[in-house]
């Protein structure tokens, strides 16, 4: 049986790994300018016209990459506090960590004006500086001497103390010009604001480094899952191993937050539709959420660019109007399970 579980498990992760590129090049021919499937073929085999070479290697393909990358450090973050909190409505989004990253990186852009190459690959450290600082003010609000971490408890200040920093954003547009209040807006609907070679070379890191890490500790996750009693019994250093954890959820989602905007709720969906899909075990679970996570963000890109063609909306808004119904079930059927 045990066997028969794996083999399905191995089959979702390779559905998942070849719906991805199928997304991959539907995104490429996606947008204001249209390119026929030809003429895409010649500019991918190294020909094509100068323009369409410019639209498809200088546009789209960052644009793909980075929404591909973002997905995948949203659900791995998501994946991390789903784990250790025992909680199914943890989410970097809802839980502040994505706010606090963001308001620093807002005022940095805001007072630096323009972004060159170094300060771009240098936003993700100043979006960490901000979430550790947010994710530390929940933890210590969150944490009672008697009885711990209250995972309700957690998500309520998360979302109060992302509401008070999305307040403040927004008091900011008073003191902005009437492009960096345009920017403003579409940074806080989650668009993909920065979408070239120099945002990819300063995500691509951060979220590769993350994710093999997770791999070597997936076993530690799997037993701080089943409870800080088990996990000490079994020899886990708890409290040094959710802080281990807690630092890579923080890292990638703000690196993610650093150039894609605030994109809420990829973090809930996609790690509990791959929990759904493959289990609880986090060697598969981590893969499978971070699959999950790339093929919701570039799904919505693609949306998002032709919903409303020539113009888009930000992507953000398109997985909120997925995610805000999903979070309002799951808080019905978590409700329940408390109760009863």
């Amino acid at each position: 049986m045990k066997q028969k579980n794996t083999k399905r498990e191995y089959k979702i992760v390779l559905l998942l790994a070849l719906l991805l590129p199928l997304l991959f090049f539907l995104s490429i021919n996606v947008g204001y300018t249209d390119i026929k499937l030809t003429e895409l073929f010649q500019v991918m085999t190294g020909g094509g016209s100068p323009r369409n070479n410019i639209v498809v290697f200088q546009f789209r393909l960052p644009r793909i990459v980075i929404a591909m990358l973002v997905g995948a450090g949203f659900s791995l973050s998501g994946c991390i506090l789903q784990g250790i909190t025992k909680n199914p409505l943890a989410d970097p989004g809802l839980m502040g960590i994505n706010a606090g990253a963001g308001i620093v990186v807002l005022t940095f852009m805001v007072l630096s004006g323009t972004l060159t190459t170094g300060w771009i690959l240098s936003l993700p450290v100043f979006s960490l500086a901000g979430a550790l600082l947010t994710g530390s003010v929940i933890y210590l609000l969150s944490n009672r001497k008697d009885y711990g971490i209250s995972p309700m408890r957690l998500v309520l200040n998360g979302v109060a103390i992302q509401a008070g920093i999305n307040a403040v954003m927004t008091l900011l547009v008073l003191k902005l010009d009437d492009t960096q209040a345009e920017f403003l807006a579409a940074w806080q609907a989650g668009s993909i604001w920065n979408s070239t070679w120099n945002s990819v070379i300063a995500l691509l890191p951060w979220i590769l480094m993350g994710f093999i890490c997770l791999i070597f500790m997936a076993g530690k996750l799997d037993i701080l899952a089943m409870g800080d009693e088990i996990s000490l019994g079994l020899g886990i250093a708890v409290v040094k191993e959710k802080r281990k954890l807690l630092f890579l959820a923080v890292a990638l989602a703000a690196a993610s937050v650093a150039i894609s905007g605030n994109i809420n709720f990829v973090g809930l969906i996609a790690p509990h539709l791959s929990r759904r899909l493959v289990g609880a075990r986090h060697k598969i679970l981590l893969p499978t959420s971070a699959l999950v996570g790339a093929i919701l963000v570039t799904g919505a890109d693609i949306i998002s660019r032709t919903i409303i063609k020539p113009a888009e909306i930000p992507n953000g808004i398109v997985v909120s109007i997925i995610g805000a119904p999903y979070f309002i079930v799951l808080l019905i059927i978590n409700r329940r399970a408390a109760v009863s």
